[in-house]
């Protein structure tokens, strides 16, 4: 089923959205009308992006660094918004906790936790009439992830939870709602190697109630629902797209 929403005049921005989740989330936001300012460190896939769709804007970004996340705003600004933020960058690990080193665990925080952080507290200052911020979360954020390794993956994605909640009664008086999406086992880069073993597939497909891992797609209406003014008293929120993974 096809879901659609009235974008147009919107400008979002989207981290993250070389591959997976993020990418995937370019293309809904901009069938449904949005401009979109598009923003990952691979500039060859962003180039992709933008020369397939003219409503894509490719603004190369660490979003652990301070200067291109103002730069990315700013790029928003320079077609009239931001009025969107999706933050969906971020990545982790599977290894054991005792075989992760404080650099790393500090690395996957700063990726996952602190750039969310980072963007969406410039995206609020270039916000005066409001929007609207949506973070990708986790059900790893919610849960464990046992027997999956994931500890400091596991602990951004909790940190990204709680940031959510706060930030949404924070800014809920001037205008902004931050609500988050928490996905359940879609596929993603990060989870290819998971959808390519048929061991993993079978214990994914045994613990989901819903007996199977998630389609893309099945995001679409949560996002569209928060990007748009449909959401306009919804904030501060954690949302699990999961087929009943958290509800076990």
């Amino acid at each position: 089923m096809s879901l659609t929403a009235d974008l147009d005049g919107v400008v979002a921005v989207v981290t993250g959205a070389s591959s997976g989740i993020g990418r995937h989330m370019c293309s809904v936001l901009t069938r449904n009308g949005a401009r979109v300012v598009a923003a990952a460190r691979r500039a060859d896939r962003l180039a992709e992006l933008a020369e397939a769709d003219d409503r894509i804007t490719a603004q190369v970004c660490d979003v652990t660094d301070a200067d291109d996340c103002t730069r990315l705003i700013e790029a928003a600004q320079d077609l009239g918004g931001p009025h969107v933020v999706v933050n969906a960058a971020g990545f982790g690990d599977a290894r054991p906790a005792l075989e992760t080193s404080v650099e790393d665990f500090r690395r996957t925080l700063d990726v996952d936790l602190t750039a969310t952080f980072q963007v969406s507290t410039l995206a609020a200052r270039a916000m005066p009439d409001g929007g609207s911020i949506i973070n990708i979360a986790s059900i790893l954020g919610l849960v464990g992830s046992w027997p999956v390794t994931q500890a400091a993956y596991c602990a951004a994605k909790g940190g990204v939870v709680n940031l959510t909640r706060q930030l949404g009664a924070e800014w809920a008086g001037i205008g902004i709602r931050v609500n988050a999406i928490a996905p359940g086992w879609f596929p993603s880069e990060q989870t290819d190697q998971m959808f390519d073993d048929e061991r993993s597939m079978t214990w994914i497909k045994r613990n989901t109630p819903a007996g199977r891992p998630g389609r893309l797609d099945e995001l679409d209406g949560l996002l569209l629902l928060l990007a748009s003014p449909a959401s306009s008293y919804l904030t501060g929120q954690v949302i699990a797209v999961d087929g009943g993974w958290t509800a076990r």
